[in-house]
């Protein structure tokens, strides 16, 4: 197998997945920031035509009707040590909560500023599926998504507790 992307429709609007081999690699919104060059996407394929995309659009579909939790999907991401640290705290971040830069700066404990974790965070390549989506400004700010702020509300609406929703109707 070799890199080949597929454009699905969702909620969120139009998503590119990339393939490489037996692993997706890239999950790109329209106008996504830092999205690579189409080139760089191998041939566009029908998504049924793969089990990997297949899956892929399955599960996000399933995610964003809100009856998925989390992803079961064999990834690869580039980037750097920097980057992949931080993309890795990402798929920590439980469903349903949120974390600040700052937050995530600390955990990492080796001297990587709020800043660098933004800049990490807005270069992932898996949004949606490395739950980026779930870092936040100081006091919870909704901040800069590489999807959209609008996208990224959508989707921590969808992640928020029954009962934090129902808290904020009163």
């Amino acid at each position: 197998m070799t890199t080949r992307h597929a454009v699905i429709d969702s909620p969120l609007g139009e998503l590119t997945l990339v393939a490489d081999g037996g692993a997706l690699t890239g999950l790109y919104f329209r106008n996504h920031w830092y999205r690579p060059s189409a080139h760089t996407f191998g041939p566009r394929i029908d998504a049924e035509s793969d089990d990997l995309l297949t899956d892929a659009r399955t599960q996000l579909a399933d995610y964003l009707s809100g009856d998925r939790t989390d992803f079961d999907l064999p990834t690869g991401l580039g980037g750097d040590d920097a980057q992949r640290r931080v993309w890795d705290l990402l798929t920590t971040i439980p469903y349903g909560d949120t974390i600040t830069y700052g937050e995530l700066a600390a955990a990492l404990a080796d001297g990587t500023t709020a800043k660098e974790v933004g800049q990490a965070v807005g270069r992932n390549p898996l949004s949606i599926v490395v739950p980026c989506h779930r870092v936040v400004g100081k006091n919870g700010q909704l901040t800069g998504y590489a999807g959209g702020v609008k996208r990224k509300q959508f989707l921590l609406e969808l992640e928020e507790p029954v009962e934090a929703r129902a808290a904020r109707l009163f």
